[in-house]
């Protein structure tokens, strides 16, 4: 299972970090992404990421504002957020995935996806 954390609410501008833990399953160099739905929306894809490789992905939107991390001895992938905008406000789930990065990216084959954690940015 993966448990999201660290939402709230910030005002536009400011920065949130958000944790993504997992029980009964490691990241180990697995790819993990990061995929947020605003209500009446379509799911996005945030950012991407596999450590084994290298390779990163981020959604158009964006710009550089986010970085995904992990802490193996936490067993935690992180998202950092910076420079929030009122159109970031969303539920943001984490992903892990089985195969490739491009398989979790591109194809959205997820193999786990954690219960999502609000984020709300007010203009």
């Amino acid at each position: 299972q993966l448990q999201a954390s660290g939402g709230g609410l910030v005002q536009a501008g400011g920065s949130l970090t958000l944790s993504c833990v997992g029980s009964g399953i490691t990241f180990d160099g697995r790819p993990v992404a990061w995929f947020r739905q605003a209500p009446g929306k379509k799911r996005e894809k945030v950012s991407g990421w596999e450590p084994s490789s290298g390779a990163r992905y981020e959604g158009s939107f964006v710009e550089g504002r986010f970085s995904i991390s992990s802490d193996k001895s936490k067993n935690a992938i992180f998202l950092q957020m910076n420079d929030l905008k009122p159109e970031d406000t969303a539920l943001y789930y984490c992903a892990v995935g089985m195969k490739r990065l491009f398989e979790l990216w591109v194809l959205q084959e997820i193999d786990y996806l954690g219960r999502g954690t609000l984020v709300t940015v007010s203009s």
